[in-house]
């Protein structure tokens, strides 16, 4: 049975060293809220089945653990579309559709939600702005990890400053795709093929998504690496949309990853 105490967020070492005081971040697990059932216990969806009112608490739990107000915990209405924005206030009405937030603002937390998409974490510690993607195949692939760094450049960071980590995410062993999946990666850059493996499945493969993410990452020139969780395999951690739709559930949980600069 899930523990539904304060929540207890993974961390990353290259969040977390001592270069980088003053941020704080947490790639939070689905544990320490108060939902049930499916979604229990730390569900922060907006777009789940769940009760609203939960969802609600479960998010200012995870506010209270980054060190913010309720409504400094900024998320999106994420699309898995390539779209970067500035935040520096909370969103007076409907939140935009977008799939990355950057912020120079201290007390204002950027997250991403996630149930097998990947939540990269962002920071430059010498500009002080950090942000956070929702990246799954179609983001990672149409460019929503450049979309973030573009972003931080506009608001002075340089990106041989930036370090870049990605959460918890599907990997490639639970990531069985079909033909059309594969063809849409290769013919986009032949040299993605080597992130397909042989599923044994006639015509299908396994994607590593996570080290696809890295690999644009560090292509992109800033320092980057992976928790190396699986959401899929993790249950008793990790929502999974993947594990959900083979058990034909009704409905699934979202995590979220955030950051945040605080006040020196």
């Amino acid at each position: 049975m899930l523990d539904s105490s304060r929540p207890a967020p993974l961390r990353a070492d290259l969040l977390d060293s001592a270069a980088i005081s003053g941020i704080r971040h947490g790639f939070f697990t689905r544990i320490g809220g108060v939902s049930s059932g499916i979604y229990s216990s730390l569900n922060i969806g907006t777009g789940s089945l769940d009760d609203q009112t939960l969802v609600t608490e479960n998010r200012r739990r995870v506010a209270e653990w980054m060190g913010v107000l309720p409504e400094a915990l900024i998320t999106v209405h994420q699309i898995h579309s390539p779209d970067a924005i500035i935040v520096r206030a909370p969103f007076p009405g409907d939140r935009p559709k977008a799939d990355a937030i950057v912020t120079d603002r201290p007390g204002i937390a950027v997250a991403a939600a996630s149930a097998d998409c990947g939540p990269v974490l962002f920071a430059d510690p010498n500009a002080r702005i950090v942000g956070a993607a929702h990246a799954g195949w179609k983001g990672a692939l149409t460019g929503v990890l450049e979309s973030t760094i573009d972003a931080m450049e506009t608001l002075g960071a340089l990106r041989e400053n930036i370090i870049a980590v990605l959460g918890p995410s599907i990997s490639q062993k639970n990531y069985e795709v079909g033909p059309e999946f594969i063809a849409r990666f290769v013919e986009a850059n032949d040299h993605n093929a080597r992130y397909f493996a042989p599923s044994g499945k006639s015509g299908h493969a396994l994607f590593d998504l996570n080290l696809y993410t890295v690999d644009r990452l560090t292509q992109a020139g800033v320092t980057a690496t992976q928790l190396g969780r699986c959401t899929y395999a993790e249950e008793d951690l990790f929502f999974s949309y993947r594990r959900t739709t083979h058990r034909r559930e009704a409905d699934y949980g979202r995590q979220i990853s955030a950051i945040v600069l605080e006040d020196v």
